[in-house]
Formats: C-alpha cells, structure tokens, sequence
C-alpha cells in the first residue's frame, strides 16, 4: 500500500485551513502532519481534528513555521498572506519541500521571488485551485482569440465581505487569459476605472463585495447586437480543497518549477 501524502498546513486556523483538514481527514490518501498560524491567533496548541469537530489527530497548531519542516512533510498547502508566502517558500526551498500556493494578492515582484525559488523546489501557483474555474480560464483565451474586432471585454467578481484583495486573483488571472488570446498585455490594456467612456481594446474589471459569496467570475464579451458570457459559480469552498489536494498529490511527484493548474490537470 501507497504511503500517505505527508501535508503540513500553514493557516490552519483560516476556512481554506479548515476546509483542507476536513477534507485530508475523510481521504486515506493524505494526512495532515503538522499546521500552524499566525502569532496571537486562538487557535494555536489546539488539535486540528478537535478543532474542526473531528476525532482528535495528535496534531496541534503551532505559531512557528519551523514546525512544519520538523515534521518532514512531502507537500505545504498554503493559503496565507503574500509575505508569510514568501517567507514559507523560501524555508521550503531550503528543505526541499514541494508546495501549493492558493494565496492570493501577490505583486508582480512577489510573482518574481516565487519563481525564483520554484528553480530549486516543485511549486503549483494558482490564483483558484478550482477545476471548473482552471477550465473557464482556457475557453477565455480560446474566445478572446476569436472575438477581437468590435469586441469587449468586462470580468465581473463577487466574493464575501471579508475578502481583503480586489479584483481577486482569480478575476486577474482570467484577465491575462483573456490578454493571452488576444496577444497583448493586460497591464496595458486593464481597466478599473469605470467612470467615462471605456476605450477600444480595454479589459475592465468590476468588483462586488458582501455576504458570504465563495466566488462567482463572469467574463462578459459584448458585441453589436449580441454578447457571450462564460461564468463559474462556486456555491461552497470545498471546491477549493478538492483542488489543493489534488495539485498537492500532484505536484509532490514533479521536478522542481513554477507549474500551474492547467500542468495539474493536463496530467
């Protein structure tokens, strides 16, 4: 029998943290050997599996992300903040430790920094582990491609009210999808402000916030007298940790590189 996929878990305490260990829990596949979370949090030195309303696991959260690599896991699945990203990456890179990144809000630079690291250690980078959204990005640049002259572009977003970074990274990931088809770059061509007349060519971006929306990304082609919309709605997370888990099972096999989820689902 197949050992299981070692995880360790920063951010267990967050709904992505919760949702993965709920979900690692049900899957004799993979187990969770180690989880931490931000200093201060209420959350450190329970069990996760008592904290997630599970049998207990023996695992507790810690406030120090050295733990993590003291367990000697095969994969990190991290869905945290840009900086303790960064921070993971770099002590993964020095234990030779595959990741997933699922944080969103990344800079261009922190883009950068990531796959600089990614040359010494496999990492997954993904803006939305979801399936359904890994696809909609594909038939974006597919339809971009075709609908260029007299066409425009909108992508709409909604998420929770807690949700920090706007547009989501999911929202800007389908923007460049969309870029991509056409052959330009999206820095030059994105539009946030939506006050005047939208110029030929512009990609804009809307953002609504509030409730507890998981995710809904519209990308919306008007023509003359027609449009086309491509939509993923997710109706609970757990999409989101099926994901995850699946790009972690997958990536731990992988030579070191930058890959994302379409590399996932192309295997």
């Amino acid at each position: 029998m197949t050992a299981p996929l070692r995880i360790a878990l920063p951010g267990a305490a967050g709904r992505m943290g919760r949702m993965i260990t709920t979900l690692a829990a049900a899957d004799d596949r993979c187990m969770i050997v180690a989880a931490s979370d931000r200093p201060g949090s209420p959350m450190l030195g329970q069990d996760i599996g008592t904290m997630n309303q599970l049998p207990v696991s023996g695992v507790v959260v810690a406030d120090d992300a050295a733990a993590l690599f003291a367990a000697k896991p095969d994969v990190i699945i991290d869905f945290t903040t840009p900086a303790a990203t960064l921070s993971l990456a770099a002590m993964a890179a020095s234990h030779q430790v595959a990741m997933v990144v699922g944080t969103t809000g990344l800079s261009a630079e922190d883009g950068k920094q990531l796959s600089h690291l990614a040359s010494d250690i496999p990492v997954v980078w993904c803006a939305n582990t979801s399936v359904g959204v890994t696809l909609l990005g594909r038939l974006v640049e597919q339809v971009a491609a075709k609908l260029v002259d007299d066409w425009d572009i909108e992508i709409v977003e909604s998420h929770h009210k807690h949700k920090i970074d706007a547009p989501s990274g999911t929202a800007l990931a389908l923007g460049q999808a969309a870029a991509k088809g056409r052959n330009v770059d999206l820095d030059a061509v994105m539009s946030l402000d939506r006050t005047g007349a939208r110029q030929d060519g512009d990609i804009g971006f809307a953002v609504m916030r509030g409730g507890d929306v998981a995710g809904e990304h519209s990308v919306i082609f008007y023509g003359q007298s027609e449009r086309l919309e491509l939509t993923h709605r997710a109706t609970d997370r757990v999409i989101f940790g099926r994901g995850a888990l699946r790009a972690a099972s997958w990536i731990a096999q992988q030579k070191a590189g930058l890959y994302a989820m379409d590399d996932v689902l192309a295997d």
